[in-house]
């Protein structure tokens, strides 16, 4: 396999899976003439990210993979979890989220939080699905410049650093994205 679609159009995730994965060519739901907004509506991330594989595989006709993403706040009971992307609303704005979750977050002590990514392969008709988790903390504020998303206030366990401030290749051997596409790779490397 030398060619594989990733159900997204968030160019990040492309660049980022295609830096983990540099033997294959990832491509993109663009790339594939879909310009729609894939589902997910789905109450899971794991529902999500099989509901996204689902649509573009039926309707496009192409083996495919997807991921969804969330991030568990533990003091917050979870949140935003599968409303990870448009937490402060539609827009998706990743300064609104972080700024929401920031404010949710003050007077409390518990700071503790994970990302948890959930990859969807359809290959062959099959599906397949992979899961990535790391642990970490919520910074009291942005820390960094890079990555995307909530990058600037996550501190992995380990760390003193968040995902903003480390370098790509870092970020990507330890990120829950990172995890689960190294299982997805495992698993068509066995193939």
């Amino acid at each position: 396999m030398k060619e594989v679609i990733f159900a997204t159009s968030n160019p990040n995730k492309v660049r980022e899976v295609n830096e983990m994965l540099p033997h294959l060519s990832i491509k993109s739901l663009k790339d594939i003439g879909c310009m729609e907004e894939v589902p997910e509506t789905t109450a899971t991330i794991h529902g999500n990210a099989l509901q996204k594989a689902r649509y573009v595989s039926e309707k496009y006709k192409v083996d495919c993979f997807s991921e969804d993403t969330g991030l568990e706040v533990e003091a917050l009971n979870g949140e935003p979890g599968v409303d990870t992307a448009h937490y402060a609303g539609p827009q998706r704005s990743a300064e609104a989220n972080m700024a929401l979750l920031l404010t949710n977050l003050e007077g409390k002590g518990n700071r503790k939080a994970r990302f948890r990514t959930v990859v969807a392969l359809i290959l062959n008709g099959k599906e397949h699905q992979f899961e990535g988790v790391v642990n970490g903390t919520i910074a009291p504020q942005k820390m960094g410049d890079g990555g995307f998303g909530y990058d600037p206030i996550f501190i992995p366990d380990g760390y003193h650093i968040s995902f903003a401030e480390m370098d790509k290749y870092e970020k990507n051997k330890i990120s829950h994205r990172g995890r689960a596409i190294k299982k997805l790779m495992q698993f068509l490397n066995s193939l």
